[in-house]
């Protein structure tokens, strides 16, 4: 106990923790001294008691993927009978009504399909900026490495034609665990850490933003868990291109990787742990969306500042059997319901409209799957 109190109260100092002593948090059963410790840190950094949201959408254009991670219940790979690619008057449609409800952000992630080429991403984006003024956070680094691969271009004028084409800010989907011992057993056909971390790195170099990632209980080591953290704040000290990180835990229904499901507590330690020792990513996100609202609601009170996004459409993680659903109205109620005032950001996580008490927004939406 007197060991975890130590290591807690360097943190509160501002001293960073390496290895050792995150792996020592992570044995600790102190869950809530664990949380009291990061919503000071998270304090520190976010003064006013203030819980932001963003009102976006989940766009999935495909899901053919060559990549066959064994804990995907979402993708089918190429020639199945159940695989899509949406139309362009498809994709126009589904953010015609997220900007209908006031959403400024399209979050737009496929599979790594194989036969589609690079233009018709370049030309998709530039057919969206053409229509709608807002902000396209989307393809994650696998996608991103797979546009590299079909079109034989360098990463860094993959992702810089991207940008010309319209793409804002990427996210950081796919990082999972950044330890190759697991990527290796959950998915061996997405490349290494480092190849995740590359494409990061680049689109910062290009002055892109992104987000950061971590998915556990894939049976990881604790070890390998503190070194995702580890290598993410290394890169931030690099770049400080990561605007927030974002932790959930693995849901393996109906997916070919049978693992225990972890509970709300191991969510609520992992998301103390990242707010203690990432000193330099000012944003932790809630992941209501996996982990219920009731456990979304707690995170905001060891370390996250922010409630992630409204997700009007989700598919990916409903496919794995986890379908929690929440509008807008209902995240003002759960921030308020935390002791906190709810505001609206936009990608960039600037403030677009702080809800005072009572306030609701006028049109809402159902969430969709």
């Amino acid at each position: 106990m007197a060991k975890i109190d130590q290591i807690l109260d360097r943190a509160l100092k501002g001293e960073r923790l390496g290895l050792e002593e995150g792996i020592l948090l992570w044995e600790s059963d102190q869950v809530e001294k664990l949380g009291w410790a990061a919503n000071q840190i998270m304090e520190r950094l976010h003064p006013e008691p203030i819980t932001t949201f963003v009102i976006g959408r989940n766009i999935n254009y495909s899901n053919i993927c060559d990549t066959y991670c064994r804990f995907c219940a979402f993708y089918r790979p190429p020639g199945h009978e159940e695989g899509y690619v949406l139309s362009n008057e498809e994709i126009f449609k589904k953010i015609q009504e997220t900007v209908d409800v006031g959403g400024t952000e399209i979050l737009m992630q496929g599979g790594t399909h194989p036969d589609l080429p690079f233009s018709y991403y370049t030309n998709l984006l530039r057919e969206i900026k053409k229509r709608f003024d807002i902000h396209i956070h989307s393809f994650s680094p696998a996608e991103i490495l797979k546009m590299k691969e079909v079109s034989g271009l360098p990463l860094e004028e993959v992702i810089r034609q991207l940008k010309e084409a319209g793409l804002d800010s990427i996210p950081g989907g796919g990082a999972e665990i950044l330890d190759d011992r697991t990527r290796l057993k959950i998915s061996r056909r997405k490349g290494s850490w480092r190849d995740w971390m590359n494409v990061m790195q680049t689109a910062h170099r290009l002055g892109m933003h992104t987000t950061a990632t971590m998915v556990i209980g894939f049976g990881e080591s604790l070890e390998e868990r503190v070194l995702h953290l580890l290598r993410i704040r290394e890169a931030q000290d690099e770049t400080g291109g990561f605007l927030a990180f974002i932790v959930w835990t693995f849901q393996p229904d109906n997916t070919r990787l049978k693992r225990e499901k972890l509970s709300g507590e191991d969510y609520l330690k992992a998301v103390a742990i990242s707010r203690i020792m990432l000193d330099n990513i000012p944003n932790l996100q809630s992941s209501w969306v996996t982990m219920g609202t009731r456990i979304g609601k707690l995170s905001l009170s060891y370390g996250c500042n922010d409630f992630g996004s409204t997700m009007i459409e989700e598919n990916v993680v409903s496919a794995a059997g986890t379908t929690h659903k929440v509008n807008t109205n209902l995240i003002l109620r759960l921030i308020r319901e935390a002791g906190k005032i709810p505001a609206q950001r936009n990608t960039r996580y600037e403030i677009l409209r702080i809800f005072r008490e009572g306030e609701t927004v006028e049109k809402d939406f159902v969430m969709q799957n």
